[in-house]
């Protein structure tokens, strides 16, 4: 069924119980950053509709008080995180409609009442709109249109034939730079990430799972709208950053903290804008949601394969070297 459909369903089935009036993002690490496309745009674009974000052992926790019969709950995780498949059985004992995502199968498949399965930003040849991030930004597109009528869903449906061809294209022009920059940054000890408004969740993933889980080398995500409330002050000659430019209506303030570090910051700044990586090819009324979708997979196939050569360590095995339970 595809996702669309599966909305449809599911709102229809809620209107006996009083309707639909809010969707919750549970996820762990990356997964939970996956969702920040989709909260942004439903932020921006739903007046009904509450949405929220909640990491999953936050969500077992602390459950947010809405969270019921009224409630679709969206928890994502590859092959089923402990505190996911926790938080999906909470979601169900408070009544709530549960989706997961998923790339394999697991308990949280078995718990949930809905599933849909996703492509890895992993593999180049797997559509990259339809990835957590992508299925997850399709949900909460649906669920506006359903419920209360989203006048660029047809735009944003032709955005979503756009991503893969511009994720390809983006990837050939962006492999000589990010080798160069990685050739700089492999022994640097700390490298700051900073990004904004739709491009912010590509920042932080960018930040803790590649830069800092996989390489092991610190990197704090800053949003460049409060980079002058506190941030701004560490900016020196020596000090490594790492800016993504959004498309979109944020742009102003990477742009801003870009004059400010030409001015003060020395050689060791980069820029990756969204509009060099295929975000001008679709529509303006659109585009601005489409950010993640690839900034994410190029920051991850990309630079962080890179960086990885460059310095020597083997992402493939630092990622997972702690096995312990907590």
């Amino acid at each position: 069924m595809e996702i669309r459909e599966l909305i449809e369903k599911i709102i229809k089935d809620m209107e006996g119980n009083g309707g639909i009036k809010n969707v919750v993002w549970v996820a762990a690490g990356g997964s939970h950053d996956g969702h920040y496309a989709a909260q942004y745009f439903m932020d921006r674009e739903s007046t009904i509709v509450r949405s929220q974000m909640i990491t999953s052992s936050e969500f077992v926790y602390a459950p947010p008080k809405q969270v019921g019969k009224n409630s679709i709950v969206v928890l994502t995780s590859m092959r089923g995180t402990k505190e996911t498949i926790e938080a999906a059985k909470i979601a169900k004992e408070l009544g709530a409609v549960t989706i997961s995502q998923y790339v394999d199968e697991s308990e949280l498949t078995e718990v949930c009442e809905h599933n849909i399965q996703y492509g890895s930003i992993w593999e180049d040849d797997k559509d990259q709109g339809r990835t957590n991030a992508g299925n997850a930004l399709r949900i909460a597109m649906a669920i506006v249109d359903v419920v209360e009528g989203y006048e660029n869903y047809e735009d944003a449906m032709d955005a979503f034939a756009k991503v893969q061809p511009a994720y390809v294209k983006a990837r050939k022009y962006c492999t000589p730079l990010a080798e160069k920059w990685a050739e700089q940054m492999k022994d640097e000890e700390c490298i700051t990430v900073l990004a904004s408004g739709p491009a912010y969740g590509s920042g932080h993933i960018f930040s803790t799972c590649n830069i800092l889980e996989m390489l092991q080398i610190h990197s704090p995500t800053f949003n460049s709208c409060d980079f002058f409330h506190g941030p701004f002050e560490i900016t020196d000659k020596n000090q490594a950053f790492f800016v993504l430019v959004a498309d979109g209506r944020t742009r102003k303030a990477d742009e801003r903290a870009i004059t400010f570090m030409n001015k003060y910051a020395g050689d060791k700044v980069y820029i990756l804008d969204a509009k060099e990586l295929g975000l001008d090819n679709m529509k303006d009324s659109v585009a601005e949601y489409f950010n993640h979708l690839l900034f994410t997979p190029v920051l991850n196939n990309v630079y962080m394969k890179a960086l990885s050569e460059a310095t020597g360590v083997d992402y493939t095995t630092r990622r997972y070297m702690w096995k312990v339970e907590y």
